[in-house]
């Protein structure tokens, strides 16, 4: 596999992670009164807790351009990095309880799915041959 092929598949599984991202916040919507817990946690959150929300998102988005910008070894050093940051944004939320219940399956389910491919990417990265 060429170092340009290579850089697709991981640029193209960060837009399947982000996908996944996107819909279990989509389904968790229809949870009954998740937009009740969303009002009152609005409520609760500073401005900064908002924003390291939104970075913590934007790291994920970037990931997609820059897998296919950087070298390799530049590749590595930042999945290195933002993989394991990125499977933590995905776990401690389905660790802390919500409306008093556990996680719900569907969360579950694609923490599960987005944490796989992460890992696969992981290894992915970690057999990136040096070129000739």
């Amino acid at each position: 596999m060429t170092d340009v092929e290579r850089k697709t598949v991981l640029s193209t599984m960060w837009i399947f992670v982000l996908l996944n991202m996107i819909y279990a916040d989509i389904l968790g919507m229809l949870r009954p009164g998740y937009l009740e817990l969303l009002d009152r946690m609005s409520q609760q959150l500073s401005g900064t807790a908002v924003l390291l929300f939104a970075v913590l998102m934007e790291v994920v988005i970037v990931m997609v351009p820059l897998s296919k910008i950087l070298n390799r070894k530049a590749n590595r050093l930042t999945h290195f990095a933002v993989v394991p940051l990125s499977i933590l944004w995905v776990v401690v939320p389905s660790l802390m309880p919500s409306l008093g219940d556990s996680t719900p399956l569907s969360y579950a389910f694609f923490a599960t799915v987005e944490v796989g491919t992460m890992l696969a990417m992981l290894w992915f990265t970690w057999r990136w041959p040096v070129p000739d």
